[in-house]
């Protein structure tokens, strides 16, 4: 019974003529993220599974189910992870190439550090390798752990490096160099691994709030230092023979 007057003719025209009035179902709010319609999906991470594996999870969803046009953001402890992943990689190539300029000016060598960073890739798999062992997932704070392990694994090499070519400084030949160092720093340098393993097990073992980033962080250190240890003590010294070139003798 609702009138409206029209603008063309002014005469009274019943609503019910031009309008249709159907009730159908409607979102009572349209919700938006980076200016764009959105669905918020909420979840907590389930036992036994990581912000990896959810992750991974949600992303194949999306394109399996949803259409080609559709869009998948990350916000909150997802997001975090997801722009850390995407930054790992250049962040652990400029830590790389800041300690090898660090060491090459030390020993005024190009040969040397390349030596000496020998040892990283091998510490790298071993802590990858632990996070694989212990179910937990490349995430901030093992990213963290990585870079940390860098220098870590790095001094091994520096002590046999460093008192290799005082060795050769004071006269002694290439091989017998090699081998004295290999054999005077094996002490020292598993003292150290040993202080950072046992340091790191508590961290591995920790339970309670904010455990996940603790063990990950702790299975980063115990795994990469044990594995880049026991490579570095082998792998350091044959590449140093091989590779490192004449020095100067003290006289």
């Amino acid at each position: 019974n609702i009138q409206v007057r029209s603008d063309r003719t002014g005469e009274l025209i019943p609503l019910a003529s031009i309008v249709e009035l159907r009730e159908m179902a409607g979102a009572t709010r349209l919700s938006r993220f980076n200016r764009l319609r959105a669905v918020e999906v909420n979840a907590g991470l389930a036992d036994g599974y990581t912000m990896g594996e959810a992750v991974q999870w949600f992303e194949e969803t999306v394109k399996r189910e949803l259409p080609s046009g559709a869009t998948l953001m990350w916000d909150g402890d997802s997001g975090d992870y997801v722009r850390s992943s995407g930054q790992l990689y250049l962040t652990f190539l400029f830590a790389v190439v800041i300690v090898f300029l660090v060491l090459a000016a030390q020993f005024e060598s190009f040969v040397d550090p390349l030596v000496i960073l020998l040892s990283v890739p091998l510490a790298i798999g071993g802590a990858l390798t632990a996070l694989w062992l212990a179910g937990a997932s490349l995430n901030i704070y093992s990213q963290i752990g990585l870079i940390t392990l860098i220098g870590l694994i790095s001094k091994h090499g520096i002590l046999l490096v460093e008192f290799a070519n005082q060795l050769r400084d004071a006269g002694k030949d290439k091989l017998q160099a090699t081998i004295e160092s290999a054999t005077l720093r094996l002490r020292p340098i598993l003292m150290t691994t040993g202080a950072m393993v046992l340091g790191a097990v508590p961290l591995a073992i920790a339970a309670g709030a904010g455990a996940e980033g603790r063990q990950s962080i702790g299975w980063v250190v115990v795994g990469g230092m044990t594995i880049g240890t026991a490579f570095t003590l082998f792998l350091v010294p044959a590449v140093y023979l091989l590779l490192s070139g004449r020095r100067h003798t003290a006289d």
